[in-house]
């Protein structure tokens, strides 16, 4: 009998491989079915785990098998690769085990066929482990951290980078020519670990501090986040699986996402406008920082977008936020009365890829234009309700400068009556703020998820 969890993972794989699902929805849909907590938490690092390292699991599969992935049949490589993860990464998982389920995992696929081919790269990938045909790291890696285009240190740099940290070659060669090569080494190790579980105290129910004692009196392991002031890192335990999860104490929520909610510098008493504002987690934040004095607008389009933002407002507590449904990539309902704006806006994600590994096997530089795009024009809507002298905050969760200082720099070319502000951002986020004055985290020198957001002023109404 098949291991419930790897069948699961399997499935998990199938539905994102061919477009059905994304890696969260897939994992949500999978989690149903599965009682035991453990074989969800099983299947989940099976299936974020052979995503991650899909690009060299292919290697190696490519090098045994004797044939490129794209000859195999799609379920077959699913197979492969999800056995190939636990092989090299999941010590604690018997290798005949796994061997044995994929071979079963082929046969019930359809693909019974496959099933010596499966066993004998399986069980090839588990005898040569410590000798696997991928590319080694340059080893004049750190004398020239900066390669000229043409020359053949660069082209083992993007080898051991693409292959061996399993990442799209067009995607760290960006990184290599922004950042240097130990740069984008670092970010793509970040980009393979498990990522913190980060969770922010809602202080508008308990302190950061009494949500960690009683976070500790269930089990749950926290120390403070090092930049977010109401953040707590989770070190051991779940903190999901306690009575505490539903009382709205507190939000999951990644420390570069809390320090954006920061960056806006909300206040008790203003009118702030959340145009993208689903799940909810910046717009209860900045509920918490206002002390529920003043008014947030938190808007989404989407009907279940809306429905998950209603129950995060009700179950936060946050009484000062009101939900309406609305389109930031339209003209908003609304008048020029904001104190701030703050448009968290629709990006490749590409700063999310520890968590959402599929994404950077979905993504191309096509798709930054497209973006651009739309983004540039929801930034000229949100801008139309900024009141005379409020704030407009751009973010995104993309280390990608086409989505981001180009986006910028444009809705600044085309809004003379904006003007960007970096000395309205928070004194205590100075550490992020870039010489052109927008705040950004990387994750080779912050250990954060790459996001960025700019402080834009509305200097006077043109209207």
């Amino acid at each position: 009998m098949i291991a419930p969890a790897r069948l699961a993972a399997y499935d998990v794989l199938r539905a994102v491989n061919t477009g059905r699902a994304d890696l969260s929805a897939a994992l949500a849909r999978v989690r149903s079915r599965l009682d035991d907590e453990r074989d969800r938490a099983l299947a989940s690092e099976i299936a974020t785990g052979t995503l991650r390292w899909q690009g060299a699991c292919d290697a190696v599969i490519a090098a045994f098998a004797g044939r490129p992935p794209a000859k195999l049949d799609p379920e077959v490589l699913d197979i492969l690769r999800m056995t190939a993860f636990q092989l090299l990464h999941l010590d604690r998982i018997p290798a005949s085990a796994a061997v044995n389920d994929a071979v079963d995992l082929a046969g019930k696929a359809g693909k019974q066929s496959a099933a010596g081919l499966v066993n004998a790269v399986l069980r090839r990938i588990s005898r040569e482990r410590a000798h696997l045909p991928l590319p080694p790291r340059p080893p004049d890696a750190g004398v020239n951290p900066r390669f000229s285009a043409a020359s053949p240190s660069r082209s083992e740099a993007l080898a051991y980078l693409s292959t061996t940290l399993s990442h799209p070659e067009w995607l760290v060669a960006r990184w290599l020519d922004l950042h240097g090569f130990e740069a984008a080494e670092a970010w793509a190790i970040f980009d393979n670990s498990p990522a913190t579980l980060t969770l922010r105290a809602n202080t508008l129910r308990i302190s950061r501090d009494a949500l960690a004692e009683r976070l500790a009196a269930l089990g749950v392991e926290t120390e403070p986040a090092r930049f977010a002031p109401q953040g707590l890192s989770v070190r051991g335990g779940n903190p999901v699986l306690t009575p505490l999860a539903s009382g709205g104490l507190f939000a999951v929520q990644d420390e570069s996402s809390q320090l954006v909610a920061e960056l806006t510098a909300a206040a008790p008493g203003e009118r702030i406008l959340d145009a993208c504002a689903s799940p909810g987690g910046k717009a209860t934040a900045m509920a918490a920082a206002m002390e529920n004095g003043g008014l947030i607008v938190a808007t989404d389009f989407r009907g279940g977008r809306v429905d998950l933002l209603r129950r995060t407002v009700e179950t936060a507590s946050a009484r000062s936020v009101r939900v309406v449904q609305a389109d930031a990539s339209g003209v908003l309902p609304f008048r020029a009365r904001f104190d701030c704006v703050l448009l968290d806006a629709p990006c490749s994600g590409l700063g999310t890829l520890r968590r959402d590994p599929d994404i950077r096997w979905r993504r191309s530089p096509d798709d930054f234009e497209r973006l651009a795009t739309i983004q540039i024009g929801m930034l000229g809507r949100a801008g139309e309700v900024v009141a005379a002298g409020g704030r407009l905050v751009y973010a995104t969760c993309s280390g990608e400068p086409e989505e981001n200082e180009a986006v910028v720099g444009r809705f600044l070319e085309e809004h003379r009556d904006f003007a960007s502000a970096p000395e309205r951002i928070p004194a205590e986020l100075a550490r992020f703020i870039t010489p052109e004055g927008y705040f950004r985290t990387f994750p080779f020198r912050d250990q954060l998820e790459p996001f960025f957001a700019a402080m834009l002023v509305k200097t006077k109404d043109l209207r």
